[in-house]
């Protein structure tokens, strides 16, 4: 197959921009979110930031 120059940069752009929807599935819900900020502030727990730590790390940014 011969890619035009468009499709090869759109590809391009697409895989360097893979681990957004990475992250995107892998976040808890925004209600689940919140739920984990209204028990870590009442706990002084840390649940939510372990949790947002754990998605980026499992799904590290490009190097763009």
């Amino acid at each position: 197959v011969d890619w035009t120059e468009e499709q090869l940069a759109a590809h391009a752009e697409a895989e360097a921009n893979a681990w957004k929807s990475s992250r995107e599935a892998a976040y808890p819900s925004w209600q689940d979110q919140l739920d984990m900020q209204y028990w870590d502030s009442v706990n002084g727990t840390t649940t939510w930031a372990d949790a947002i730590a754990k998605v980026k790390a499992d799904n590290p940014k490009g190097d763009t």
